[in-house]
């Protein structure tokens, strides 16, 4: 059996890399049983062992195991609500882009996109990105909307992938981690990656005019290996983020600010609603939590959007 580094899925192939070759692979018809609730039991990042293919005219191979991940992202399908999708496995960060329009990035999608990345305990970075298009009265949103989560305790970094500027600040961050970029299509990350490494030469698209969205340019997850020991997993566009795999009872504490104050609540099992003497709504009440993030933490928990 040979041991393996999964660089792109696309939903019934995968491409594994072991000793500097790479293989098209297969999955076991068993591996499908062992997550039924996930759409894909092999994610882009995942560590696989494998059995090559023999007499075949390529590299080829089938996935006989899976070996135990560090952590992964995860989603709800979007066309089976009841199942999830791994987007990527065994990551040491996330930059997640972000613009104020065109597309638009409403904080609902960044705080839900946090949240699960603080479920499974992986470091987000928070880039705003076309900087270099915005008004004044925009960029003063930015630095609003940039204050905001620096004071939670995110990274936060202001780029323009598109004139390449700052992006030496991403590249500093990257060595030797793997890395995924995510955010809604049309936010820039293929420009981004492009502008890190051009050789790859990914292909960008314009915006829709009517809909201000981007159009898909990325349709399956795949890893790069760039210099410098990077290495970076490029998402397909995120319409929507349900968050799963939670009670409702720990999504407060995925929310660092909130986190901090809950051992002075009254209630240690508090949901920051209505109970009394409530630390959360208290530091709400005198601004020491942001509104915005108090409002998404209560539609998590309204819209019913958590399962198991």
């Amino acid at each position: 059996m040979k041991k393996g580094l999964v660089f792109r899925s696309t939903g019934s192939w995968y491409t594994v890399q072991s000793g500097g070759v790479f293989y098209a692979c297969r999955i076991k018809g068993r591996l499908r049983l062992q997550d039924i609730k996930s759409t894909n039991p092999v994610a882009v990042g995942d560590w696989v062992g494998f059995e090559e293919v023999p007499n075949s005219d390529k590299p080829e191979g089938i996935i006989i195991e899976i070996q135990e991940r560090q952590n992964y992202i995860v989603r709800k399908s979007v066309n089976l609500s009841k199942q999830t999708h791994i987007i990527a496995a065994n990551i040491d960060q996330v930059f997640l882009l972000i613009t104020l329009d065109n597309p638009p990035t409403y904080t609902a999608f960044i705080d839900r996109f946090l949240v699960t990345a603080e479920a499974y305990q992986i470091p987000v970075i928070l880039v705003f990105n076309k900087i270099d298009s915005y008004t004044l009265d925009k960029q003063k949103e930015i630095e609003k909307l940039g204050s905001l989560y620096s004071k939670i305790g995110y990274t936060t970094m202001k780029i323009s992938a598109l004139k390449q500027t700052h992006i030496e600040q991403i590249a500093a961050y990257m060595e030797d981690k793997v890395s995924m970029f995510a955010g809604h299509s049309g936010v820039g990350k293929s420009t981004l990656i492009n502008a890190l490494a051009p050789d790859l030469e990914l292909k960008t698209a314009p915006i829709s005019e009517q809909h201000q969205q981007g159009m898909h340019t990325t349709t399956f997850a795949e890893m790069h290996a760039l210099p410098n020991g990077m290495k970076l997993i490029d998402t397909p566009g995120i319409k929507g983020f349900g968050i799963v795999e939670m009670e409702a009872a720990e999504i407060g504490s995925y929310f660092p600010e909130f986190n901090r104050l809950k051992s002075n609540c009254k209630f240690h099992n508090c949901l920051h609603q209505n109970e009394p003497e409530c630390a959360v709504r208290t530091a709400l009440e005198q601004g020491a939590i942001a509104a915005s993030r108090y409002e998404n933490y209560l539609q998590l928990l309204e819209n019913d959007m958590t399962y198991r």
